[in-house]
C-alpha cells in the first residue's frame, strides 16, 4: 500500500515539474462547500507553476493572488532579477476565487453574478489546500508569500496549517482590518451595490471604481507629484477605457465581501497573542507606512508579537510602495527565501 501511494505520490510531482512553464492550468474541485454552508458548483481554480521542483519537493513556493490580481499579473514577478528569484524555487501561484480566472460570479454557468455564493479568505485559502495536497500531490511548503489580499489569505494559512510552511513573508499585510480598512471598503462595496440596484452600466461601474482606487493606492504627495493640476484633464481621461472582462464589478464586490471578514485572531476569540503562539513558520513582513489601503498598524504591532522582523518603507507610494523600492525589496524577499 505504501509502494502504491509513494508511486501515485511521484506520479503528480512529476507531472508538476512538466507543468513548470508558466502556462495557465486549472483543477476542477466539484462542489466545493464554503464555510457558511453554502456551495460553488463545479469549482475550479487556476494556477501557474514557475520552476521546478526540487526531488524531495522542498524549494515549493506558494504565491496567491492580490485583490483583482491574476496569476498572469504574479507571474510578472517571478523570475531572475525579479521580487521572487525562481532559479532555485517552485512557484506555485493560485489565482483566488473571484478573481475571473478562478471560479467567481462572472464566469459562473450556475450562479452567475448575484446568484454566486458569498465567500471568505479562509475558503480560498481552503481551496487552495485542496489544489496542492490533493491536485498536485505537495504535503509541504519551503514558504508563502503574498501582498495585499494575497497577504490575508498567507495570515490565514499560517493559523490554519501552522505546519505546513517552513517561512512566510506577507507585505502591505495585515493579520486583520482596522476600521479604517473597513470603512474604505464599505464605501467601495456601497458605491458598487447602489450601481447594480441602478442599473448603471458595467463601463461606468468600472470607471468610478478605478478612480476610487486611484485615489487610495498613493498618497496624495504622489498623485500631486506626478500629475501637475494643469494636465488634471489628461490624467483624468485616461479612466475612459474599456471595462475589465475578467474582473468584472461582480467580482470585485464578491472579493471586498471576503476581505471585510479578515481578521486570524477571530479563530483564537480575539486574541492577538494566542494567534501569535499559534504561528510555528518563520515570518517577515514588509509594509508601507503611508499605506491607506491596508493600514500598517496591526501588523506592526503583530510582528512584535510574533517578534520577527518587519521592514517599514518609507516613501510616497502608499500601498504601492514595494514598486517604488523594488530593488530594495528583491533583495530583502531573496534573501529570506534564500536556500
Amino acid at each position: 500500500m505504501k509502494t502504491g501511494f509513494r508511486f501515485f505520490s511521484m506520479l503528480l510531482l512529476s507531472l508538476v515539474v512538466v507543468y513548470a512553464g508558466g502556462e495557465q492550468r486549472f483543477a476542477e474541485l466539484g462542489d466545493f462547500q464554503l464555510e457558511n454552508g453554502q456551495i460553488i458548483r463545479d469549482c475550479r481554480l487556476g494556477y501557474r507553476i514557475i520552476g521546478e521542483m526540487n526531488a524531495d519537493s522542498s524549494n515549493i513556493l506558494l504565491y496567491p493572488t492580490w485583490f483583482g490580481g491574476s496569476s498572469a499579473h504574479v507571474a510578472k514577478l517571478v523570475g531572475p532579477g525579479k521580487l521572487v528569484d525562481n532559479s532555485k524555487l517552485c512557484v506555485i501561484i493560485v489565482d483566488a476565487l473571484g478573481n475571473g480566472v478562478s471560479s467567481s460570479p462572472s464566469n459562473s454557468r450556475r450562479q452567475r453574478n448575484a446568484k454566486f455564493p458569498e465567500f471568505t479568505v479562509h475558503d480560498m485559502v481552503v481551496s487552495q489546500y485542496r489544489l496542492l495536497t490533493e491536485h498536485l500531490g505537495v504535503q509541504h511548503l519551503y514558504g508563502i508569500i503574498g501582498g495585499s489580499m494575497g497577504s490575508f489569505q498567507l495570515f490565514d494559512w499560517l493559523v490554519s496549517y501552522p505546519e505546513f510552511m517552513d517561512k512566510a513573508l506577507p507585505y502591505v499585510c495585515s493579520p486583520a482590518l482596522t476600521s479604517y480598512d473597513l470603512l474604505r471598503q464599505q464605501l467601495e462595496l456601497e458605491i458598487i451595490e447602489t450601481a447594480h440596484k441602478t442599473r448603471l452600466p458595467e463601463w461606468d461601474i468600472q470607471r468610478l471604481t478605478n478612480i476610487f482606487t486611484e485615489l487610495f493606492a498613493r498618497t496624495p504627495e504622489y498623485i500631486v507629484g506626478h500629475h501637475p493640476r494643469d494636465e488634471f484633464e489628461t490624467y483624468l481621461a485616461g479612466f475612459e477605457r474599456d471595462p475589465s472582462e475578467r474582473f468584472t464589478s461582480w467580482n470585485k464586490a464578491s472579493q471586498i465581501r471576503a476581505m471585510r471578514q479578515h481578521n486570524i485572531y477571530k479563530y483564537f476569540n480575539g486574541s492577538d497573542k494566542k494567534a501569535a503562539q499559534a504561528i510555528k513558520a518563520e515570518v517577515l513582513m514588509i509594509v508601507s507606512k503611508t499605506d491607506h489601503i491596508v493600514n500598517p498598524l496591526l501588523a506592526m504591532e503583530f510582528a512584535r508579537l510574533l517578534d520577527c522582523e518587519i521592514v517599514v518603507l518609507e516613501n510616497h507610494c502608499g500601498h504601492l510602495a514595494i514598486g517604488c523600492e523594488m530593488e530594495r525589496c528583491r533583495l530583502i524577499v531573496n534573501d529570506f527565501f534564500k536556500q
